[in-house]
């Protein structure tokens, strides 16, 4: 029970009759298998509470990486069921960053955007469907970053945007998968001038808030303080988009 106060989207751990915690639960009831069993029989509780904390990490950034590269090999619609919520969302964010990227160098925007529309048509006909509780929650996610990403390339299209390097695109809050200093692939998340390096938290299969103008602009914002080493906590009237 006290498992979720530790780690926010966690409600149980699966264990072997020898009490080796092998998966982790959401509260949702999404199950993400470790890739390294935690042994805990003989262990004080900070000590194997500790190695869940690292095999929650390990876990997640596998599945990820699985779903990036199992997103070009499956028709969308399929990928979609087949991965965790937090993975649909991470892993489709990178495609989309290269995708768009590639579409600004070769011109080819507005072909881009019916691209888009048409997968956020086949996500909406996939709802309609006979499909599990967790996978139309990660489908209701994907359609509100989908539903984003769609205007950011309305609107960098009708910009008229040809470089990469543009500020237009570059203050889009942007996702790669790529070797770091470590010789390690790692998700980083980009904004302007400032890299962030992803941090593999779960976080369950939750819905997403709609994202807004002022929300892209909070994001600027933080990721900017964090460049500096600051902070920052959002404030304002209520209905203004502070959660999201």
């Amino acid at each position: 029970p006290f498992l979720s106060k530790v780690f926010e989207a966690m409600k149980k751990l699966t264990f072997t009759p020898e009490l080796v915690a092998t998966q982790m639960h959401s509260k949702e009831g999404e199950v993400i298998d470790f890739v390294k069993p935690v042994i805990t029989q003989g262990n004080n509780v900070e000590v194997w509470m500790t190695a869940v904390e690292n095999q929650m990490l390990t876990a997640v950034r596998e599945v990820i990486k699985i779903g990036i590269e199992s997103y070009i090999e499956l028709e969308r619609t399929d990928w979609v069921l087949k991965n965790p919520g937090q993975v649909c969302l991470n892993s489709s964010q990178v495609h989309w960053t290269a995708e768009v990227e590639q579409a600004i160098t070769d011109a080819a925007l507005d072909e881009y955007f019916q691209k888009l529309a048409d997968q956020l048509m086949d996500l909406v006909r996939l709802v309609r469907k006979d499909i599990t509780k967790l996978q139309r929650i990660s489908i209701g996610a994907l359609v509100v970053i989908d539903v984003h990403a769609k205007d950011t390339v309305e609107k960098i299209a009708g910009l008229k945007i040809n470089d990469p390097l543009s500020f237009e695109w570059i203050s889009q809050l942007r996702y790669y998968w790529e070797v770091d200093d470590r010789k390690e692939e790692h998700l980083w998340v980009r904004m302007v001038q400032t890299p962030f390096p992803y941090g593999y938290e779960y976080l369950g299969n939750s819905f997403r808030l709609v994202i807004t103008p002022l929300t892209d602009m909070c994001y600027m914002t933080l990721m900017g303080a964090q460049s500096l080493n600051l902070g920052g906590a959002p404030a304002g009237p209520a209905g203004t988009g502070k959660t999201g």
